[in-house]
């Protein structure tokens, strides 16, 4: 499973030796698999504002948790021709540990190894300039918006021209299916005009397309594309007889295409899709990147810029050598959207460290001394009979919250929360099924 529980009881002699049952409890019964989640010591500041700073955290949680989300939605539409390559895009660029830190990893194995950024995220400053730095996350949410905004323009126009491709000889541009061979053009006298007959009256077309009105040209016509329904046919004839031809056409129940053939004007249609399409694909994938030294959003990174100014934030601690290489192939929405969603990402589980550190403080008081553990339900299933088995294990430390669990009746004094949402332990859920 892609759930994980972040939860944290006292570290005291009596609560790790319930953390020691829950371990052997939930290994028994392959209920979950377990790991210690290391958190460091903060500088606590006063506990008035711990109780704001949870609020806050808890606001930046579901931000980031929305905005990673969004991201990976990105790529899914981005990478629209590959879409089975998406889950191996959305990775955490470069560990926290140093023997990772030049490694792309898997979301799963970046949250089981987690170890807090001490570069990045300095313990040695106030909590409160801890959660500032994580708030810079806002940066990446407003170039996302600008970012497939304008993918989204780009979209939008290819698929109103894309339209004008598709449907019947009635509706369809023609730009694309004429040739300038197939019009008398700069004819003072002469005009080519094209013609929608029907499957059926081919035949009657070609009897009769010369005596519906003086002045045709004899055998000036040709098929020149047909659908499911017709074909479209030319005809020359001269100007003076072209409404007097049309009246006659419509009689017959052949429909003439309102069309006179400019050179510029299709040119002009034929490249506009050709550099929509491209543009639409270099922002999944493009040949060559041109790669220089710029700005980042988040401190102390480097970026890769193309020869548009896209920048582009790369992994922490990958060597400029080895970030060209990766660059290569891949269009710059494409790029953008993997190296700010690991920092994204990385970002969301550092504010859970830090929510667990927190509520622990709040919850069980100073000194701190507590231990995180970090829980993964081993199947869907499971988790009811894993929850009923963390509720036992820790009653002891809230037993009106654990009583409330069984009981909805029951309120717990002074508490804001749902008591679906509270345990007698701190809880916090980590999912990592980004694309459902």
């Amino acid at each position: 499973m892609s759930e994980f529980w972040l939860i944290s009881a006292p570290g005291d002699k009596e609560n790790l030796q319930a953390l020691e049952r829950m371990n052997t409890v939930t290994s028994k019964s392959n209920l979950s698999y377990n790991t210690k989640f290391s958190i460091p010591d903060f500088k606590v500041g006063t506990l008035d504002s711990l109780v704001g700073l949870s609020d806050e955290l808890g606001k930046l949680d579901t931000f980031a948790e929305s905005l990673i989300k969004r991201m990976a939605q990105s790529v899914v539409e981005v990478m629209e021709d590959a879409k089975g390559k998406v889950q191996e895009n959305l990775l955490a660029n470069g560990g926290l540990k140093e023997k990772m830190k030049c490694l792309k990893i898997d979301l799963t194995s970046f949250v089981t190894h987690f170890e807090w950024d001490m570069a990045k995220y300095p313990v040695k400053q106030p909590l409160v300039g801890v959660a500032d730095t994580l708030t810079k996350l806002s940066q990446i949410e407003m170039d996302l918006k600008s970012r497939t905004a304008a993918y989204d323009t780009l979209r939008l126009s290819l698929e109103n021209l894309e339209k004008k491709s598709t449907g019947n000889l009635f509706t369809r541009t023609l730009s694309d299916i004429v040739n300038k061979e197939d019009f008398v053009l700069d004819s003072e006298y002469l005009i080519t005009l094209l013609v929608i007959v029907p499957k059926q009256s081919y035949t009657q077309w070609q009897k009769t397309y010369e005596s519906l009105s003086d002045m045709v040209v004899p055998r000036s016509t040709k098929l020149i594309a047909e659908d499911s329904e017709g074909g479209l046919f030319t005809v020359t004839l001269f100007r003076k007889v072209m409404d007097d031809f049309k009246t006659k056409a419509k009689e017959n129940k052949f429909t003439v295409r309102e069309f006179y053939y400019d050179e510029k004007e299709i040119k002009r249609e034929r490249e506009e899709m050709t550099r929509l399409l491209s543009d639409k694909k270099q922002q999944y994938q493009t040949s060559c990147v041109a790669l220089k030294k710029g700005s980042s959003t988040f401190p102390d990174h480097k970026v890769k810029v193309t020869p548009l100014g896209n920048p582009d934030r790369p992994a922490a601690g990958q060597p400029d050598r080895e970030r060209e290489s990766e660059g290569e192939g891949e269009g710059p929405l494409l790029r953008w959207l993997k190296v700010n969603f690991s920092e994204a990402f990385i970002a969301w589980i550092h504010i859970k460290a830090l929510r667990v550190f927190v509520e622990s403080v709040l919850r069980y008081g100073l000194p701190v001394n507590f231990q995180a553990v970090l829980l993964q339900p081993h199947k869907k299933s499971s988790t009811k009979r894993l929850r009923e088995v963390l509720n036992s294990v820790f009653r002891h430390l809230d037993e009106v919250a654990a009583a409330s669990i069984l009981d909805a009746s029951v309120e717990i004094p002074g508490l804001q929360l749902n008591n679906q949402d509270y345990f007698p332990y701190v809880y916090f859920h980590i999912d990592l099924s980004l694309l459902d």
